[in-house]
């Protein structure tokens, strides 16, 4: 039996489907279950572990309010649907955390947001303000605008990416199954389930089966893909029954379920990634400044000597220190000709030489590898 439990993170990223959310007879929201996961939720922030929540829900919401019919739906009715259930399922988070002094932040997000740096470093700064604020984010894909070659496809891929972004510790996916199990379980009475897995090798991947639920759109496959982007980040991914009420409190209760464990911590794995990238530039930074990143700082514009090389705003960058010595790298969350302006500069300066307030550091620790 796994020893990872909820209790136990630091940050933990929760994907509810669409199935535990909404009854598949009629349309409705289960509010109950979701007044219980908010409890288990609350828990949770009480003993120190920071929540996200991505939720599935807004489109099967959204049906019933349009009164769409069941079954597949073309594109433009699924946006429509979307439109119209973001705004249940957001209300619903809301009120069901109020009653715990918490409060709900959505944020809907599309593919581009985590594939491009400077969307990406946006999103991860937002969602930074947001936990230090107390806040609970609640997120969802855009399925308002997002097209086919833009999508995620489904929130189990959602979820993983999130996961990443926010340098989580642990994901837990919520489904309608326990976890992974060696067959189909419904089929095969000789079916084993596996409690721990740690490589994904092409013997689980055959594993893997097609969704049982006539509501969600992730099967068995998705989460899979879900758990091999999670754990090279340093994310520890589980998948569990979330059927029952407290499904979080149940699992930390040792609740059947299946884990896929992390070689790497999340800030290792992040570093690790960022040392692999190629510089589009080279910052170079005074002795105080060395000093001051070797202390585990962020890096400011008061210390940086120079400025070489043209690069956008989240692109890697070389951090170069007195004497030519190599430092490490960073994702820059300026601009070459922006990091030129303000060099040598005071944080509070930085306003009246650009136009605009920006952010007080040139790198931030979180977005460096020394």
């Amino acid at each position: 039996m796994a020893t990872l439990t909820p209790f136990k993170a630091r940050r933990l990223v929760v994907k509810i489907g669409s199935a535990l959310l909404v009854d598949r007879q009629t349309g409705k929201l289960r509010g109950a279950w979701l007044e219980s996961l908010c409890a288990d939720v609350a828990a949770l922030r009480a003993g120190g572990t920071e929540v996200v929540v991505v939720s599935s829900g807004a489109v099967a919401l959204g049906r019933g309010r349009l009164g769409l019919p069941a079954g597949a739906l073309p594109v433009e009715q699924s946006q429509a649907a979307a439109a119209a259930g973001q705004i249940s399922l957001a209300r619903a988070y809301d009120e069901a955390l109020a009653p715990h002094g918490l409060t709900a932040a959505l944020v809907l997000l599309t593919l581009e947001n985590t594939v491009d740096r400077r969307r990406y470093l946006n999103a991860r700064s937002t969602f930074s303000s947001l936990l230090s604020l107390g806040a609970v984010p609640i997120v969802n894909e855009n399925d308002t605008v997002a097209t086919d070659e833009l999508r995620f496809g489904d929130n189990d891929r959602l979820a993983a990416q999130i996961a990443v972004t926010v340098d989580a510790d642990q994901l837990i996916l919520l489904s309608d199954v326990d976890g992974l199990y060696t067959s189909n379980p419904h089929t095969d009475p000789s079916a084993q389930h596996l409690p721990e897995i740690e490589d994904i090798t092409s013997d689980i991947d055959a594993m893997a089966g097609d969704p049982v639920s006539g509501v969600s759109k992730g099967g068995m496959r998705t989460k899979l893909l879900a758990a091999r982007t999670a754990t090279a980040s340093g994310c520890a991914l589980c998948i569990t029954d979330g059927g029952v009420e407290n499904p979080l409190a149940a699992l930390g209760n040792g609740a059947r379920a299946s884990w896929f464990l992390p070689r790497l911590d999340p800030k290792t794995a992040r570093k690790a990634w960022i040392l692999a990238m190629k510089p589009q530039g080279v910052i170079e930074v005074d002795e105080g400044a060395a000093k001051a990143l070797a202390g585990g700082r962020s890096l400011l514009p008061a210390g940086v000597a120079n400025v070489t090389g043209e690069f956008g705003r989240g692109d890697p960058v070389s951090i170069i220190g007195p004497k030519g010595r190599i430092l490490g790298m960073g994702l820059t969350r300026y601009t070459s000709d922006a990091a030129r302006a303000i060099a040598g500069r005071q944080s509070e300066e930085i306003f009246e030489i650009l136009g605009y307030p920006g952010r007080a550091s040139l790198i931030h620790r979180d977005d460096m590898a020394l």
